[in-house]
């Protein structure tokens, strides 16, 4: 498994592939929850928590909840988050947020960190791939915030 991170710039938006609805039916919508609620469990004390909710639990759970509705939308399963939200258009709802390239790199950066677990349970490592390849494309796509000058 690959899971290197392209660079990002603000204003690109590379073609996306959409990960391979194998990915949630062998995770299965609870662990797939779960893998949602790890990756905000890791992003809440972390130094772009401030992108989210986090002094507001029932405000941080919520967004977890839309986040895994939207995730396991892309990937094959039930529609949720249209059930429930509309429309993904996610370039728009992520408008009001300041995300840079830095910023990008650190929200997958802990997705890196959970993803290799799924292969010890099972998950068929090109699927994991597949979703990988999909989040770290279309994360380009929220780059909304040149990054600081170094």
């Amino acid at each position: 498994m690959n899971l290197a991170i392209t660079p990002g710039t603000l204003g690109v938006r590379p073609p996306v592939t959409k990960p391979h609805p194998g990915f949630f039916y062998e995770v299965g919508e609870v662990r797939f929850r779960k893998l949602v609620d790890d990756h905000y469990d890791l992003i809440r004390p972390s130094d772009i928590g401030f992108l989210f909710p986090i002094h507001d639990d029932d405000d941080f759970d919520a967004a977890k909840q839309h986040a895994a509705d939207f995730l396991i939308q892309i990937c094959g399963g039930p529609d949720y988050f249209n059930q429930t939200r509309g429309e993904p258009r996610m370039v728009g709802r992520h408008a009001p947020f300041r995300i840079d390239e830095e910023s990008r790199r650190r929200w997958l950066e802990f997705y890196a960190q959970l993803l290799p677990d799924l292969i010890d349970e099972g998950i068929t490592p090109e699927y994991i791939q597949s979703f990988w390849d999909y989040l770290d494309i279309f994360s380009i796509w929220l780059i909304n915030t040149p990054g600081h000058q170094k």
